[in-house]
């Protein structure tokens, strides 16, 4: 270990919060080992963690409605998860006719590679020893850390527009076009939810980030945190804000044609994708790995220190995927028009308004005047706010639109085709394999007989 190392490492034992010097020379100074073992750590989390959450959604959802969750497989039903797991593989895997297979295979694939290589720029804990070696628990310490979740998070939709595209099929289609508008939607508003966040930490580095918390998390962003909370759901396509997935219009939305281990990856995707906004949540919004406030003062901040910090991570990170689970268990799915008015129209604008107020009360000074100032400011803001909200609203009228209502309706003069895209693939499908087959043995013993008569 270097001078320039032991040094860094004295000042951060006092503090247990590593600046970014201190950070570069310890991920500088891990060895090929220790990174392979990091990388092989973050890869495992993600599908660890799809194993448990799989099991713990469905026992707390059937307590909620009060029937058994999975009991048979395990003690307490606790390897069901691995069962599934272990089935996917194997079951029969079927290919629609119709499908463009090179884009069919690949789509699984993009949306699960992105999800499991986000977890590698999250600051899981401070410094540790690990075999001897001294480093901190995260694998890239990048600036612009938290841009790189946010784009991890949001590439995975090309994967599931591309299956919804592939299929070769109009349900899968239409889920995947959900899935893009409705990506698009809460991708804005979860980027401006952590400007505020940035903005009070002067830094796009998520272990700068936890490091600002040291004194009060930024948890008193309270706009922010609920957008957040809002658009984290939306962006992974869970209940309520399941669209692309509506069983009871899309059949199943763009996995429709998709089986074993193709559709197992989705899965893995989605809950994967759960996690990582999770741990998004938790480093910019409930200061990341450090102990919460009365914990935090026994023995000297010692709960800060070592391997401690990992267990309040998760403790975190699983309060917010519980609320998953209870947004399921509790909410009806909304409408479409609904869910893309909530996003464009309430969450974006609202973002918007509070950024300039936490930049203005950032750099302004505050005294007896300023505080009316703002008040009155705010005041105004909601006041128009809410007159736009009413002036808005349009009044009920007791005849249905035609066309152009707040949902779609088909057209009165709308012409179902005879015949499908698919229905002609598959019918000029059986007319080859018709060429193909041999004549058959009746016919040519009958045509024997006709040449000796």
């Amino acid at each position: 270990m270097t001078p320039l190392l032991t040094t860094l490492l004295g000042d951060t034992a006092a503090s247990s919060v590593p600046d970014a010097a201190t950070r570069a020379a310890l991920l500088a100074d891990d060895p090929l080992w220790l990174i392979l073992l990091k990388c092989v750590v973050i890869l495992l989390i993600g599908p660890i963690m799809t194993i448990f959450l799989i099991v713990w959604e469905r026992k707390a959802v059937g307590r909620m409605q009060n029937r058994p969750g999975p009991n048979r497989v395990g003690p307490g039903g606790y390897l069901q998860s691995l069962a599934d797991a272990i089935k996917l593989p194997f079951k029969e895997q079927i290919i629609p006719d119709t499908a463009d297979r090179k884009v069919y295979f690949l789509a699984p694939v993009m949306c699960v590679v992105p999800s499991l290589i986000a977890l590698s720029a999250i600051p899981f804990g401070p410094v540790v020893s690990i075999f001897g070696e001294r480093t901190v628990l995260q694998l890239l310490d990048l600036p612009v850390s938290a841009l790189v979740i946010l784009a991890c998070s949001s590439i995975g939709v090309y994967g599931i527009v591309l299956a919804g595209w592939s299929s070769g099929s109009p349900y899968p289609l239409l889920g995947g076009m959900r899935s893009a508008a409705q990506v698009i939607s809460y991708e804005i508003a979860m980027g401006l939810s952590i400007v505020a966040v940035i903005l009070q930490a002067g830094s796009l580095n998520l272990a700068d980030i936890v490091g600002a918390q040291h004194k009060v998390w930024f948890l008193y962003l309270v706009p922010s945190f609920v957008i957040y909370l809002i658009s984290m759901v939306g962006e992974t396509n869970r209940a309520p804000f399941d669209l692309p997935e509506a069983e009871s219009e899309l059949v199943g939305g763009f996995h429709t044609e998709y089986s074993s281990m193709k559709f197992a990856m989705f899965f893995l995707a989605e809950y994967v994708n759960m996690v990582i906004v999770s741990a998004f949540a938790t480093t910019l919004f409930l200061g990341g790995w450090m102990a919460p406030w009365p914990l935090s003062l026994i023995g000297n901040n010692v709960l800060n220190t070592g391997w401690w910090p990992v267990l309040w991570f998760f403790a975190k990170m699983f309060v917010l995927l519980f609320g998953f689970i209870w947004l399921r268990g509790t909410l009806p799915r909304l409408r479409y028009d609904q869910f893309m008015r909530l996003g464009w129209k309430v969450l974006v604008p609202l973002n918007l308004v509070w950024i300039i107020m936490v930049t203005f009360a950032k750099v302004i000074a505050w005294n007896t005047a300023s505080i009316i100032i703002a008040a009155v400011a705010i005041f105004i803001v909601l006041a128009l706010f809410f007159y736009v909200r009413a002036s808005g609203r349009e009044e009920e009228s007791e005849t249905i639109p035609v066309t152009g209502g707040g949902f779609p309706v088909p057209p009165l003069d709308l012409k179902v085709p005879q015949t499908t895209p698919r229905q002609k693939a598959l019918a000029k499908a059986e007319a080859k394999a018709a060429r193909r087959k041999p004549a058959a043995v009746g016919t040519a013993q009958e045509g024997a007989q006709d040449g000796v008569s």
